[in-house]
């Protein structure tokens, strides 16, 4: 597993997570909801996102998400 697939993996558990709470528990937690797609797209612009920091540090290389046979 690569960094751009634990990245796309989280964000969207963290969304899918995130909008069940706010349909159910409150609707308070549509802010995190908010809060990845924000930093998706700062990401996006920046090139620079915590995450990939994080994954680094435990070892993860870069690689594409899409292969079938992750770029090594």
């Amino acid at each position: 597993m690569n960094i751009e697939r634990v990245v796309l993996f989280v964000a969207g558990s963290v969304v899918l997570i995130s909008l069940a709470l706010g349909t159910w528990v409150g609707q308070a937690w549509f802010l995190l909801t908010a809060f990845v797609g924000l930093n998706l797209i700062v990401s996006s612009l920046t090139r620079f996102c915590p995450m990939v920091m994080i994954l680094k540090k435990f070892g993860l290389k870069h690689g594409s998400p899409f292969l079938k046979d992750p770029v090594k």
